[in-house]
């Protein structure tokens, strides 16, 4: 478990290392915030992202994954 989690944490800081330095990853960034159902507003100088389909799209992939990694549960 605890080689899990630090594995999880390692992709977590990757993964926003690499959105924060915005290098160009057009599998990972191309995407992010740029599907059907994510919601931007822009009023005057302020920009809002709310990326409801792009999280629904992420926690699917995670559950999916997880269930293959763990098993179902009993």
């Amino acid at each position: 478990m605890g080689r899990f989690l630090s594995l999880v944490i390692f992709s977590i800081v990757a993964t926003g290392l690499i959105l924060h330095s915005q290098m160009q990853v057009p599998w990972l960034t191309g995407w992010i915030g740029r599907l059907p159902g994510d919601l931007v507003i822009i009023k005057g100088g302020i920009v809002l992202y709310f990326p409801i389909a792009t999280s629904v799209l992420i926690s699917f992939v995670a559950t999916f994954v997880l269930s293959l990694l763990f098993g179902k549960a009993k």
